[in-house]
């Protein structure tokens, strides 16, 4: 069982934290993404080697970390389970996931790119992103009552939005942008405070001062 990955990709975090809930061992291979190993290349070939990929045995490499995470929750049965076992709530679960990753996060990685200048666009999606993310999580967390989207443990949407939480601190060292905030989402800021302190994930989030020398480099 081997994953491949990036210590900057939020994608990878997310595998990450699946393994560690699930307390399943594995090896870890960073990739350089300037310089991708032969075997990324191979291993996802239709995205170019775009990380993370989880090479499980001799099966087929499976890709895109949404994927892998159901992936993770459907062959590795005991430990906490990641998806809602609730259709419902596992649907809304899954729509988040794919608004973050489709919606927020590109706009907001424009606003970094770009050191906030001539985003005007990107920065009124990012915003209302986070404002649909800030209401979605007092739905979902019945009122604030529960500590999670999943409930009184972490879970899918949970990881999905967490893995971002680096590059949210980037994103607020902007002049000018604030995307969790205490005032602006109190609830998801009290909620990314107790997810980076959850021990799935205490460790895995990359000090914000070195995503931002990474993102120079584009």
């Amino acid at each position: 069982l081997k994953l491949l990955g990036s210590w900057v990709s939020p994608y990878t975090m997310r595998i990450h934290i699946a393994f560690r809930i699930k307390s399943v061992e594995y090896d870890y291979q960073e990739e350089d993404l300037s310089s991708k190993s032969q075997l990324l290349l191979n291993s996802n070939p239709v995205y170019g080697g775009k990380v993370p990929v989880l090479i499980h045995g001799d099966k087929t490499p499976i890709v895109e970390s949404l994927i892998v995470l159901q992936y993770i929750d459907e062959v590795w049965t005991h430990g906490p389970q990641i998806l809602p076992s609730d259709p419902h709530r596992r649907a809304l679960a899954r729509f988040w996931a794919s608004y973050i990753d489709t919606k927020w996060f590109p706009a907001t990685w424009e606003i970094i790119a770009n050191g906030g200048e001539n985003v005007e666009k990107q920065m009124r999606e990012a915003r209302e992103a986070m404002d649909f993310l800030e209401n979605a999580f007092v739905e979902m967390s019945e009122g604030g009552k529960k500590k999670y989207f999943g409930g009184d443990d972490i879970g899918f949407l949970d990881i999905a939005v967490g893995s971002f939480i680096g590059w949210n601190n980037v994103a607020n060292g902007v002049p000018g942008v604030v995307m969790i905030g205490e005032e602006e989402t109190p609830n998801l800021f009290r909620w990314s405070q107790r997810f980076t302190d959850h021990p799935a994930v205490k460790g895995l989030v990359p000090e914000a001062d070195k995503l931002a020398q990474y993102a120079k480099k584009f």
